[in-house]
């Protein structure tokens, strides 16, 4: 499993290159035949302005309830997850889901970019900070 954000430029070559590898990756963006993955703005275009209750409540909504689905299945049924940075809030709880139910996981920081520190990375079973050490990690993963 790819966990990263819509934002994210480097998400669709890191999938590409896991499938190049013949990894079965589940991609948010493209969940599956025909479906598109979930966004905030298919609830409400103005999504941002939200207070707490407001999205509270919108956790409800059947298109909230279908894309968590999706990624819980997801993670339920990696054998692995990928965090790929830059990403926010939700990559970072599915990394830590997926660390918590032991599964491999790793994060890459594509080198273009600037991180700040993040000390929680020491638990998890690799640090790819380059396209090399992604593929390596990929070969490994698919033995």
């Amino acid at each position: 499993m790819v966990a990263s954000s819509w934002r994210c430029k480097y998400q669709p070559m890191v999938v590409e290159l896991l499938r190049e590898h013949r990894l079965d990756v589940y991609d948010f963006r493209n969940p599956g035949p025909g479906e598109h993955g979930f966004g905030w703005s298919e609830i409400d275009p103005d999504w941002l302005a939200w207070q707490p209750a407001v999205f509270r409540r919108c956790l409800d909504h059947k298109r909230a309830v279908e894309g968590f689905s999706l990624d819980m299945t997801a993670l339920r049924e990696c054998g692995a997850c990928l965090c790929v940075l830059p990403c926010g809030r939700s990559a970072h709880l599915e990394l830590g889901w997926a660390c918590g139910a032991g599964k491999q996981t790793a994060v890459y920081m594509p080198p273009e970019e600037k991180y700040e520190p993040e000390l929680m990375y020491k638990a998890l079973g690799s640090i790819l900070v380059n396209e090399v050490e992604l593929n390596k990690w990929a070969r490994e993963i698919g033995l």
